[in-house]
């Protein structure tokens, strides 16, 4: 039976009001900035990490700044159970859970016959694997309600072979892609979304050991805006597809690059 479409919100300041998301990875940098956009947005957020108890808890202070309800979960999201107890603490708190966000990855920066098994294994794990988990977890709530959207975090690792040294977050990052599309096909008739956001070069806190020493110089020279991205430019992306305006929009990629890659 089709989805009839959903009447928008009343107030377009707060298109997420009534709404409850998880945002993976969300104490610092691109996850930080997308929970206090939706926060913003008049969404509850449940807040994660997995080392830093202080910097999820002073996110989560910030949402409930905004007048929203804030749940702080530490949780390995490459373990598949602890997501799973996630989710269902974000259920008995708010209800139900409407929006999930796949942002947690690591970028080791590795020659190809330097990565071991495990550091094969323990990327898949952090950067693809937790993407399945968090939808496994998810979509039965989402299913019932008829309505939920999930949004994953990509990059141009997974579109562009642009730099060397990075087989696993490669495959991860085209894999939650792929993964996207899969859900927007099988669940579309259920009300229920499925798209990837794509940053390019975006200024946040890093291991710059991983990086080359001149990335900057490097990035500035490619970008035609002749800037570096911000995390906000990424959260207001997730903020679109997270309300009813992307209603219409299922297994896309939103490049948020500054024209420094072009499809």
């Amino acid at each position: 039976m089709p989805v009839p479409p959903p009447e928008l919100p009343t107030d377009p300041a707060t298109p997420l009001a009534g709404r409850t998301a998880i945002v993976t990875g969300s104490g610092r940098n691109i996850g930080r900035s997308i929970a206090l956009h939706f926060a913003r947005a008049g969404a509850n957020v449940v807040v994660n990490g997995h080392r830093d108890r202080a910097a999820v808890e002073a996110v989560a202070a910030q949402v409930e700044a905004f007048g929203r309800g804030a749940l702080v979960q530490m949780a390995d999201v490459g373990d598949a159970q602890a997501v799973a107890a996630m989710v269902a603490a974000a259920t008995e708190r708010f209800g139900r859970v409407d929006i999930a966000v796949s942002n947690v990855s690591v970028r080791r920066h590795q020659p190809f016959p330097e990565i071991t098994l495990e550091d094969w294994d323990a990327t898949l794990r952090s950067n693809l694997s937790s993407a399945f988990y968090l939808a496994r977890a998810v979509l039965p709530g989402m299913r019932a309600a008829r309505w939920g959207r999930i949004i994953h975090i990509s990059g141009e690792d997974g579109f562009q072979g642009h730099i060397a040294n990075r087989a696993h977050n490669m495959v991860c990052k085209a894999g939650v892609h792929a993964f996207s599309k899969a859900i927007a096909v099988e669940f579309a008739a259920e009300g229920i979304t499925a798209n990837t956001v794509s940053p390019g070069s975006i200024e946040t806190t890093r291991d710059w050991t991983q990086y080359p020493a001149n990335w900057r110089e490097m990035r500035l020279g490619q970008i035609p805006m002749k800037r570096i991205g911000r995390v906000d430019d990424i959260a207001m992306a997730c903020v679109y597809l997270a309300g009813d305006s992307a209603e219409f929009v299922s297994g896309q990629v939103i490049h948020v690059n500054g024209g420094q890659f072009m499809y």
